[in-house]
């Protein structure tokens, strides 16, 4: 497995993984042969992709690396990334060994759709929590609905990150063009600062609740800042992609915001095919085990349930996260 560079966590979310590194010391293997059944994890490194480093995917990813290297004979190291698109590219090239994914990107790579030319082999160890279009702009801009996205200047995303696909997938369910929109592809970070300082009209983002970038924005900038309510895009995303769902992001979820409607899309950790049962068994029922110590790091691991584990259609589990699922709803 490669190893890849580490990265520096916040100060919360560092202070949030080293008190649970304290709940316990190493599980103890299960018994077990080389590969087939068994549910153990390879010694070895392990890397993980992540997200921007103002997302949930960071954080959380952080928290996981912490967790692998604590309770088995792994050392994994988390990597902030564009996130999806990127991640699983890297991933199938094998420059990561656990990829953090938006079901709609996963199920792109799986198919050799959009921005994969060919079927990767990759599948998932388990469906973990949502994300949450957030569609903000600046009270300012005269903006209703993606409509009227037409001759703004919009953030939609990192290049290559999932969060750029479901923003050019509004737009085109908007039915707007490319040349309709001008487009920055910006992480989170430079997206807050530029609707901050009103270089931008709006953004687009994806990710889990809250998102700290998004909560810095409405902390700081929330009188001159809503999120639309995009419901009546379900039908049109739909069609391109079944995955997507119609959910509210709760009231005061970012500071004086009330609840409102949004698209929301699963996420997936995804790895190799060719990873082994074993491993995949074994950090499969890590996940879930340690899904107390998950939350800390972030809330947003509370949705990890085993009745929503496993991919949406067409993302296949990998054999070993099946073994592990089958043992655990026993």
């Amino acid at each position: 497995m490669k190893r890849t560079r580490m990265f520096t966590i916040t100060a919360s979310a560092v202070a949030a993984v080293l008190a649970l590194s304290s709940c316990g010391g190493k599980q103890e293997a299960k018994p077990a042969g080389e590969g087939g059944g068994d549910c153990t994890a390879a010694s070895g490194q392990i890397t993980v992709a992540t997200g921007n480093s103002t997302g949930v995917y960071y954080v959380l990813g952080g928290g996981l690396a912490q967790i692998i290297s604590d309770n088995t004979d792994l050392k994994a190291t988390a990597a902030e990334t564009g996130a999806s698109v990127q991640n699983l590219q890297q991933l199938a090239s094998g420059d990561y060994d656990i990829a953090f994914s938006l079901a709609d990107t996963a199920a792109d790579a799986v198919n050799g759709d959009a921005d994969f030319k060919q079927p990767e082999d990759i599948s998932a160890l388990t469906r973990i929590y949502s994300n949450f279009t957030h569609v903000v702009v600046r009270k300012d801009a005269d903006i209703k609905s993606v409509k009227d996205f037409k001759g703004k200047t919009i953030s939609t995303g990192s290049p290559k990150s999932g969060t750029e696909v479901i923003a050019n997938r509004l737009i085109e369910s908007a039915g707007l063009g490319d040349g309709d929109v001008t487009k920055q592809r910006l992480d989170l970070a430079k997206t807050v600062d530029s609707l901050k300082d009103g270089t931008i009209d709006g953004m687009v983002w994806s990710g889990g609740l809250p998102t700290a970038g998004v909560t810095d924005l409405f902390t700081s900038n929330g009188k001159d800042v809503e999120i639309l309510d995009i419901s009546d895009l379900e039908d049109p995303m739909k069609e391109i992609n079944p995955v997507y769902e119609v959910a509210e992001i709760p009231g005061e979820t970012y500071k004086g915001v009330d609840e409102v409607k949004t698209i929301v899309t699963p996420n997936v950790l995804m790895v190799r095919n060719d990873m082994d049962e074993g491993t995949a068994c074994a950090l499969t029922t890590l996940i879930y085990d340690k899904k107390d110590d998950l939350v800390k790091v972030h809330a947003a691991a509370d949705e990890i349930n085993l009745d929503t584990a496993e991919a949406p259609d067409p993302i296949p589990l990998h054999p070993g996260s099946q073994n592990a699922l089958d043992e655990l709803n026993k």
